[in-house]
């Protein structure tokens, strides 16, 4: 049970209309322990298959694919791809696996929807692991993003998809080709004639190059409301992530523990047994 995975969706709405919100699930669904695994900015769910497939034995895992992504639908009015919008979606995911409460595991993006979640009164946020995201996301690593988010590239075929997704994604670190390949399927689709494009709405992009250029981005009012016991994982190269903010964090807000990955940038995959350890071992303790 605990290595088998289940594709469910739930039906969410926003001011634009109704969506579909997939997600992928792992081990015992009448497990009362819940952990929410949430991706970055162009990913999915299935990014998280090595973590789930690791702590499947203890909690039911569940891995949404945020609106735009993956399998879930597309919304209808570009500006809604924002984190409130994320947050009330999340809640939605909560009540239809009748979730009280949760650990919670955010890459990224998904670490800025926890925070904002963790940070409200009542929250059903008992952990929380920051994954390479803080309350400073910096212009630096904003522009290097809007170089390639919203573009929809096609592949005349897989490899050629891998090789384009090794070149964006070379920060994540180190990883085997079977890794890559793994990293490339869930985000790309095969076209009717072979070929492959990149598997997300464009027009996520459309509230992110809205975003001031040159400015980084200040989540403090999100961090400081959060009172779980928080991780926050750092790549050593992150760019998003300054080893200043990830060392100022341990005196505000959770004090979070920080835990800083070598020789990765932005973001740890959490594909590998030393990350998973990092994250089991802070989710588990006690």
């Amino acid at each position: 049970m605990a290595q088998e995975f289940r594709q469910n969706e739930v039906q969410c709405i926003t001011q634009g209309g109704l969506h579909r919100l997939a997600y992928t699930e792992w081990g015992d669904p009448a497990n009362r322990r819940v952990l929410v695994c949430v991706h970055g900015l162009s990913r999915c769910g299935r990014d998280f298959d090595s973590l789930a497939r690791a702590m499947a034995g203890d909690y039911r895992v569940v891995c949404p694919d945020v609106p735009g992504r993956g399998l879930s639908g597309w919304l209808k009015n570009p500006m809604e791809y924002q984190v409130p919008t994320y947050v009330a979606d999340m809640v939605t995911l909560l009540a239809r696996l009748d979730a009280d409460s949760v650990h919670w595991v955010g890459t990224s993006m998904g670490g800025m929807i926890g925070m904002a979640l963790a940070s409200l009164a009542e929250t059903p946020v008992q952990k929380l692991v920051l994954n390479d995201v803080g309350p400073i996301i910096t212009a630096v690593s904003l522009a290097r993003i809007g170089e390639y988010i919203g573009k929809a590239p096609t592949f005349p075929d897989f490899a050629a998809a891998i090789q384009y997704i090794r070149a964006v994604s070379a920060p994540f670190g180190q990883h085997s080709d079977a890794e890559w390949s793994v990293l490339t399927e869930h985000v790309t689709r095969r076209q009717p004639d072979g070929s492959y494009r990149i598997h997300y709405d464009p027009a996520i992009a459309v509230p992110f190059n809205a975003t001031p250029p040159g400015k980084d981005i200040e989540l403090w009012s999100y961090y400081d409301a959060i009172r779980c016991p928080t991780l926050v994982i750092r790549g050593a190269l992150s760019d998003l992530l300054k080893r200043e903010t990830a060392q100022e964090i341990g005196g505000s807000g959770p004090r979070a523990t920080e835990v800083e990955i070598p020789d990765v940038g932005h973001a740890p995959t959490l594909m590998h047994e030393d990350q998973i350890a990092i994250v089991r071992d802070f989710l588990l303790a006690g």
